[in-house]
């Protein structure tokens, strides 16, 4: 089972504001006013970290332990559903155009599947997944 875990550290300032960083994402940089703002800032910048990352198509790192010193933001499960079939396909060498011979898809349809802007339906994304030989299983747990 893959899990995407993006660890971050939050450094206060004598203002008292926070400024993020992310270890294993290290453009990742923001700040908060407060832990919930300094959370929500560093969930959209590590989205943006990990849109900007599939589009270049570089590498994502996986989970990283986490330190006394830092807290994982939980990503939205679009997100997630995307960086993993981003992940899968590059660990399987399947680029796009071979996706959409697979799908049977327009080479836009399958442009969106990658795209962490648009709310792609989970039924595409269960296509994806099985069309490159993949099951996406869920996983429910207590709230921290």
């Amino acid at each position: 089972m893959t899990k995407l875990a993006f660890p971050i550290e939050m450094i206060g300032d004598d203002d008292g504001s926070l400024l993020v960083t992310c270890p294993l994402l290290p453009e990742v940089t923001t700040f908060g006013a407060d832990r919930d703002d300094a959370l929500a800032h560093a969930v959209d910048a590590i989205e943006e970290a990990l849109a900007a990352r599939i589009a270049r198509g570089d590498d994502i790192p996986l989970a990283g332990a986490t330190g006394p010193t830092e807290t994982t933001p939980r990503l939205p499960v679009l997100t997630v559903l995307k960086v993993l079939l981003y992940l899968a396909c590059r660990s399987q060498g399947i680029n796009r155009a071979e996706l959409c011979r697979r799908l049977g898809w327009h080479r836009e349809q399958v442009d969106r599947l990658f795209r962490l802007d648009h709310a792609t339906r989970t039924d595409q994304l269960d296509a994806a997944f099985r069309a490159i030989g993949k099951d996406v299983s869920i996983d429910l747990q207590n709230a921290a």
